[in-house]
């Protein structure tokens, strides 16, 4: 892979965050004829990314996806890497999770791929958590809350229990299993650039594809990541004293962290997980509030933020789906001690109007969808009257949830967990385990 050098980067206490980097080559072969000197450009022959591979565990998190997107994804991932997938799929009627794990087993035996499996709801990891005294991560039952921050933490964990130096997050309803693989790529050549032990690499989509008049549209931007990312660059331009736009990954669910980074970060449960990482970076290690961790401070962190050069294709689940991510990727932002008061009042007003426009269309698309008589159009139409009147109202008392966080696991002794996890867990299972 051929990739240039940040151009700028913005710095904030102890975080470096880099612009935007572009690929110019996918597979730059071997090293003849380019110097790796070279000022500009890095250049990754095979053997370098491949090293790095082996070190890094590719988690992804799955609910209920079509079995025929979990497996594009599979065969994406090059085959250094180890594969942990979290299911949170339905148990019943019919067993989601079984059917994932045959499936998985039928590919593993075709391409001797090292994957780990495990259900999020496994009532012996459950048990595992409290022998180790891990309860941000259960529920008032003691079960394991639903959510993919609970599924990365998991996720997250396996991987150091198989000794690896990096883990990264693959969303497992992506229909390209070629940008998969070059998500993989972009998090080798990310922590081939590092200097320092405590990395995040972000994934930039270059677009978007959407379908519009029965053509395909190439937007730069999905629509809550052009939000996420708005207020988290007005975020530190407050203050820095200084507009900036360096951030374009703030809901960037392809993403990875060096161990070191993951072990020592708060999780904010929900669909704010990503952006978050970019406020608990900042709140910890931005020299704005008492750190906990000198030896991070010392050394430092970076964040790279690298352009694809293939689309990014993936499920729409949505107008209220996409309403439900904005406010919680926008929640944490909200909610941190690093946010001044002007800009939590104009985060919230945004919210609100969003809401009422949501609402609003929402309805709209119901009652279109509706087999309605003449006198059930009359009495739909005085519906939706009045809840298009009455919704700036409805929404004037709006409060914003604080995100719930999940603890850094760097506390949880690694040997325990796994000896724990092996004796309880009634779900884990392995395919190719060499």
């Amino acid at each position: 892979m051929k990739i240039d050098f940040p151009r700028f980067t913005e710095r904030l206490g102890s975080v470096s965050i880099h612009c935007v980097q572009r690929i110019y080559e996918l597979d730059s072969g071997i090293s003849r004829g380019f110097h790796s000197s070279h000022k500009t450009i890095k250049k990754f022959d095979y053997n370098e990314m491949s090293n790095i591979m082996h070190d890094l565990a590719i988690v992804i998190p799955i609910k209920n996806e079509k079995l025929k997107l979990l497996e594009g994804v599979l065969s994406g991932i090059p085959n250094e890497c180890l594969v942990i997938i979290i299911s949170n799929s339905s148990r019943t009627p019919n067993d989601r999770y079984a059917i994932e794990s045959e499936a998985v087993r039928q590919v593993g035996r075709f391409v001797d791929k090292n994957i780990i499996m495990i259900h999020q709801k496994d009532e012996g990891l459950a048990a595992t958590f409290k022998k180790v005294g891990y309860y941000s991560i259960l529920d008032a039952q003691g079960n394991i809350r639903d959510g993919k921050a609970e599924g990365m933490v998991i996720g997250t964990l396996l991987a150091r229990m198989y000794h690896k130096d990096y883990v990264g997050f693959i969303d497992g309803d992506n229909y390209v299993p070629g940008a998969v693989n070059e998500y993989v790529k972009i998090f080798a050549a990310g922590f081939g650039m590092a200097t320092t032990p405590f990395s995040n690499i972000r994934i930039s989509w270059v677009y978007k594809p959407k379908v519009k008049d029965n053509s395909l549209f190439f937007p730069k931007w999905g629509r809550v990541s052009e939000v996420s990312n708005r207020y988290l660059n007005s975020l530190l331009s407050y203050i820095t004293g200084f507009e900036t736009d360096v951030i374009k990954t703030g809901n960037s669910g392809e993403h990875a962290l060096s161990m070191p980074l993951a072990e020592r970060l708060h999780y904010s449960t929900g669909y704010s997980v990503e952006p978050y990482e970019f406020i608990d970076i900042l709140e910890k290690f931005g020299g704005l509030l008492p750190a906990d961790f000198p030896e991070v401070l010392e050394k430092g962190v970076e964040i790279f933020q690298i352009e694809t050069r293939n689309p990014h294709f993936h499920e729409d689940k949505g107008h209220l789906h996409l309403l439900e991510m904005l406010k919680a990727s926008l929640a944490g932002v909200y909610h941190s001690k690093i946010c001044p008061k002007p800009l939590a009042e104009e985060l919230r007003e945004y919210l609100i109007e969003r809401m009422v426009k949501v609402n609003e269309h929402v309805d709209k698309e119901r009652h279109e969808d509706r087999d309605k008589t003449e006198a059930e159009e009359k009495i739909s139409k005085k519906k939706g009257k009045i809840r298009r009147n009455n919704n700036g109202s409805r929404f004037a008392n709006y409060i914003i949830d604080r995100p719930l966080l999940l603890e850094p696991i760097r506390t949880i002794p690694a040997s325990e967990f796994a000896k724990e996890l092996r004796h309880n867990t009634s779900t884990l299972v392995s395919h190719g385990m060499r």
